[in-house]
């Protein structure tokens, strides 16, 4: 059996593919899926790749089954000797045991099948390790490997069971007369089916005189099972000679095994079985991955999506807050009714002498400056509506995930507590307001370098006409109408004229948008920062846009190269 070279390039490929299959997010196909992502890439590196860089190499048998079925009777039963423990003898078949002819041992001596188990000779090398026994008495092109239990109570012996078995040229079944109908061996045993190992079924502990009654059963069962092409041995319940089986009962199954080993053209067809089965599986069983990887998507654009929701209702809040006039309440309205009401204002607007006078006043006196209170307790009350409103976001968000898959178990491994904002938020948001004040300061500067304008502004003072501005800010639901500002309720207003007397109708129209526009975008900068706490670890555990489309890639490339193998 001749393959072109492409083919284990493509296997190679598609192996690489889905050991970097993105699974990370808990979604329901998420562990199904990495048990089977770890399967594939087991065996393209246990079997797969070595048995296509080396056709001609002897038959790996693997002798696997139920618990107590006597696989290790009769592996030692097949060699004539005592070459594996069995029973109680052998606490846990941890370390699995390959027996093969010393001139085939150079076959087995290296990484080239089975890479992950460390070899050893002259006994058991405990956990993670492959028994190498050399025997005259085992024909060249054959070896026998004793697995550990397909349901052993520990899981470590299981997960070893099915790698090993799937490591197979052929695998020899052994179970009993009363445990045949067993589920979790005939799991393993459609799982043969599906790849389309090279089978052969030992039923063990036949009561004498009711083969002819179990073996058609068993057959039938095997035939509904879509194997009815694997070999039925039977083997009486007879006493043990030595430990091992009446040779009549093991002699059939030996010979066999023999003649495959002897004959190339035979245990090529063994391999090719195998080998094409094998290959062929691996399209539908990356396909599942790739699906398992299309839900991580799914489940991190959800995930993504109700983050964003939760920040847009926030930046929404914020927007409402802002527009609705309710920030101009409590020590805003205070500080605002003392700017205007205490005439202060007016008299700027009067003299610039008054106003100088005020501020030298206020300076030896330590009497508070109104424009300074008014625009520290604007700052504090956007500070205040920007938390509460961040503060609603992250628990809406961790809610949300609570219930999402794939949510929970990315709340779990974060570093910090995701239903309250970040620790730096506080502080960030305090200077993107300060910041903003700065920014409208600039807009009124702007604004008041005309010579009639500027003479007016100096009039008033930079600060008091800030402080307006913002005031407007925050004071208009569809922007200024007439030039009217309005505060929170109506209990003090502001004359129309007022700010016009310095900027101007249009002007105060122009200063409001922008400066509500420039706060705006800095509410989205927060929140949307607040936001990527959330998005980040999406994205650290989130398949890439390709990831599913890779494996489906890579698995048409193996299908086509299989086919021009055909």
């Amino acid at each position: 059996m001749t393959l072109p070279a492409r083919l284990p390039e493509a296997l190679a490929a598609l192996r690489d593919a889905v050991a970097a299959a993105p699974l990370g997010l808990a979604t329901p196909g998420a562990e199904p899926a990495r048990r089977a992502a770890r399967g594939v890439v087991e065996q393209v590196d246990d079997y797969l790749l070595p048995r296509l860089r080396d056709l001609d190499a002897p038959l790996l048998t693997v002798v696997g089954g139920s618990t107590g079925a006597g696989k290790s009777t009769l592996v030692n039963s097949l060699v004539g000797a005592t070459v594996t423990a069995p029973g109680v003898l052998r606490p846990t078949t941890r370390a699995p045991v390959l027996v093969c002819a010393h001139t085939d041992r150079a076959a087995f001596e290296g990484d080239r099948v089975l890479p992950g188990l460390a070899r050893v000779t002259g006994g058991s090398g405990g956990p993670g390790t492959l028994q190498l026994v050399a025997r005259d008495d085992v024909p060249p092109g054959l070896a026998l490997l004793d697995a550990p239990d397909v349901d052993s109570v520990v899981e470590s012996n299981r997960e070893l069971a099915a790698q090993l078995l799937a490591a197979a040229d052929l695998w020899v079944f052994v179970t009993t007369a009363a445990r045949y109908a067993d589920a979790v061996p005939w799991d393993m045993l459609r799982t043969a089916q599906e790849r389309g190992t090279a089978l052969a079924v030992v039923l063990d502990r036949v009561p004498p005189g009711a083969a002819a009654e179990i073996a058609p059963d068993l057959a039938g069962m095997l035939e509904r099972a879509g194997l009815a092409g694997a070999r039925l041995f039977i083997v009486e319940e007879r006493p043990l000679a030595d430990g091992r089986l009446p040779e009549d009962q093991v002699a059939p199954l030996r010979r066999w095994l023999h003649a495959l080993a002897a004959d190339a053209e035979q245990r090529a067809a063994v391999v090719r079985q195998t080998l094409t089965g094998a290959l062929a599986s691996l399209e539908d069983r990356v396909a599942g991955i790739a699906r398992a990887v299309d839900e991580q998507t799914r489940a991190a654009t959800v995930l993504r999506e109700a983050a964003a929701a939760a920040y847009t209702a926030a930046y929404d809040g914020v927007d409402e807050g802002v527009r609705s006039g309710s920030l101009l309440r409590g020590e805003v309205l205070a500080r605002w009714q003392e700017f205007v009401g205490t005439g202060e204002w007016m008299r700027s607007l009067q003299s610039s002498i008054g106003r100088l006078r005020d501020r030298v006043t206020a300076a030896f006196t330590g009497r508070p400056n109104p424009t300074d209170d008014l625009t520290g307790a604007l700052e504090t009350s956007v500070e205040t509506l920007l938390r509460a409103e961040a503060d609603r976001a992250a628990e809406r968000t961790v809610t949300a995930w609570r219930a999402l898959p794939g949510g929970p178990d990315l709340l779990a491994g974060a570093d910090e507590d995701l239903d309250r904002v970040s620790p730096d938020f506080p502080e960030a948001a305090a200077a993107q307001v300060r910041d903003w004040q700065g920014y409208v300061l600039d807009l009124v500067r702007e604004e008041g370098a005309g010579k009639r304008t500027q003479a007016r502004l100096l009039s008033w003072g930079v600060n008091g006409a800030g402080a307006a501005v913002m005031v407007a800010v925050f004071a208009q639901t569809g922007g200024l109408t007439g030039g009217e500002v309005a505060v929170a309720g109506g209990t003090t207003a502001v004359g129309q004229r007022l700010l016009e007397a310095v900027f101007g109708d249009a002007a105060v129209r122009s200063l409001a948008a922008r400066a509500r526009e420039d706060l705006q975008g800095r509410v989205d900068d927060l929140l949307r920062y607040e936001q990527g706490r959330f998005d980040a670890l999406v994205d650290a555990a989130a398949p890439p846009p390709d990831a599913a489309a890779g494996l489906r890639a890579a698995a048409a490339a193996l299908t086509s190269a299989r086919v021009g193998a055909s």
